[in-house]
């Protein structure tokens, strides 16, 4: 184990993405699907090869810079670890190309969701390996959040420390310095993977007991907790669990909503409980408030003659609102109910705006996250105070200080950032001859890592396998650059003397 220590943290994931192949290809001879079940092995077994090479090469390699060195295979892992992870998906003859391959597995690895496949075109164990690589996509993505990115102020670190974004906490350059490049992730995955694992399990045994079968309701588990929300089915409205299984998701999603959650969390203040998290309380004011609105809407004179089941309707808007808050994208059975009784004429706008704000930071959730929404209103709050009282001074300790300040002012750069990647790739969309509203809701989609969004609008109703492979290419790059978040991109861009 020492010895693999040194290792490059990116072989050890390639070596990892070659071992959960075999997950698939037991599941497809236990079902005696053996062309299936080959092309997995296969696959696995020619990855270990390539990889065991790699390591023998690579044994004696030494950073010179370990927490770049962290940063530097995160990024690799989104554009190295999709091209390993399609080969098992053009072995087991489904007719598909390698880009649709890549296209698919960038889209499970990062957590969203987006698919070119209908449910009914996929072998059950192809199904599963698309929610088991958004699963652990999802497991990466809060491991290397509390280990690499919190350790240099990214990922949201820099809203809540109130330090500059890309420069490191205090204390975190020796440990990063002594430390081998993998013992930090090693050590926060231990902590965490028991959590997440168990969380895992027990969603999947209510889904089971609600009467999913094991497969589909193990993949809906692993969809919730990664928030990638894929399904081997039309959706959970073709679930046989009905509203008690969208109950069960509906308490797990709710776990997104902060990064309290789960062990690990270093950016959280000591102390506080987990009631008085400003993620969590913001959470919860989105969630109340986007029901109700959906729910009161109806006696305001917007909508048609839909006057029955008030209470099918209020639960569908609730689990809408909580479903694209954390950008997973599930839609209730009674979803566009619940939006046909608001009677808006456009409710894309609505559901594009919650993925836009996204969950908890280092969680699975994508968007902008309810911290940066948070530390934006505290700052607007505390200007409305000093217009009133110019001489007052704000109080709620340092911590609240600099979260109202620098914390403020990075969450309003990341901001900023944000919007200027949707003008970026919505532009480069419409260069392929897309209409500019539907290129707008797929970067959207992309971006926040909610893909089920394009396809779920009541409003606009769009499908990724209708895109060419220039768009797909695209959307791809929206993808990880939605994943990996603007400032960790310009951290690792930068030199060593830019963020000095």
């Amino acid at each position: 184990m020492r010895r693999l220590l040194h290792l490059p943290f990116l072989v050890i994931l390639m070596a990892l993405a070659a071992l959960a192949m075999l997950v698939p290809a037991f599941h497809a001879v236990i079902l005696r699907d053996y062309t299936v079940a080959r092309g997995f092995f296969y696959s696995a077994f020619i990855i270990l090869m390539l990889v065991g090479m790699i390591a023998i090469a690579t044994l004696n390699y030494r950073p010179r810079n370990a927490t770049r060195s962290h940063l530097s295979a995160l990024a690799g892992a989104y554009l190295v670890l999709p091209v390993i992870l399609a080969l098992p998906l053009t072995q087991i003859r489904l007719g598909i190309g390698y880009g649709d391959a890549w296209f698919e597995m960038l889209s499970s690895f990062t957590t969203t969701g987006a698919t070119l496949f209908a449910p009914q075109s996929l072998p059950p164990s192809a199904h599963l390996w698309r929610a088991l690589v958004g699963w652990l996509g999802g497991f990466f993505v809060v491991v290397m959040a509390v280990a690499v990115l919190a350790p240099m102020n990214l990922g949201g670190a820099e809203v809540a420390m109130g330090r500059g974004a890309g420069r490191g906490i205090t204390g975190s350059g020796q440990l990063t310095r002594i430390a081998e490049p993998s013992q930090r992730i090693i050590r926060y995955a231990a902590l965490i993977f028991p959590a997440y694992a168990g969380l895992t399990m027990l969603l999947w045994l209510g889904l089971v007991l609600a009467g999913d079968s094991a497969l589909i309701g193990l993949c809906h588990a692993m969809a919730t907790l990664s928030t990638s929300g894929i399904t081997p089915i039309a959706g959970l409205q073709a679930s046989a669990s009905g509203i008690w299984g969208e109950v069960l998701i509906f308490g797990f999603l709710v776990t997104v909503l902060t990064r309290r959650s789960l062990p690990g969390a270093v950016m959280a203040p000591s102390g506080v409980p987990i009631w008085q998290d400003p993620e969590l309380r913001l959470g919860v004011i989105v969630v109340t408030t986007g029901t109700l609105v959906l729910f009161l809407c109806h006696w305001v004179g917007l909508a048609p003659a839909v006057t029955t089941q008030p209470l099918r309707a209020f639960w569908g808007g609730a689990f809408v609102v909580l479903s694209y808050l954390t950008t997973t994208g599930f839609d209730a059975s009674s979803g566009n109910w619940a939006l046909a009784w608001a009677g808006l004429t456009s409710p894309g706008l609505v559901l594009m705006g919650l993925a836009i704000m996204g969950g908890g930071v280092a969680t699975t959730a994508g968007g902008v996250k309810l911290l940066r929404i948070y530390a934006l209103f505290r700052h607007g709050e505390r200007e409305l105070e000093r217009l009133i009282h110019p001489s007052s001074v704000g109080g709620a300790g340092s911590a609240a200080r600099n979260m109202r300040r620098t914390g403020a002012y990075a969450a309003w750069v990341f901001f900023m950032l944000f919007g200027l990647s949707i003008a970026v790739f919505t532009a480069a969309l419409t260069l392929t001859g897309m209409a500019f509203e539907p290129a707008l809701i797929f970067v959207v989609s992309c971006l926040t890592t909610t893909g089920p969004l394009a396809e779920n609008l009541p409003d606009a109703y769009l499908l990724y396998r209708d895109l060419d492979g220039f768009a797909q290419s695209i959307l791809g790059v929206a993808m990880v650059v939605g994943r990996l978040e603007t400032l960790a991109i310009l951290a690792l861009l930068a030199p060593d003397s830019w963020r000095r």
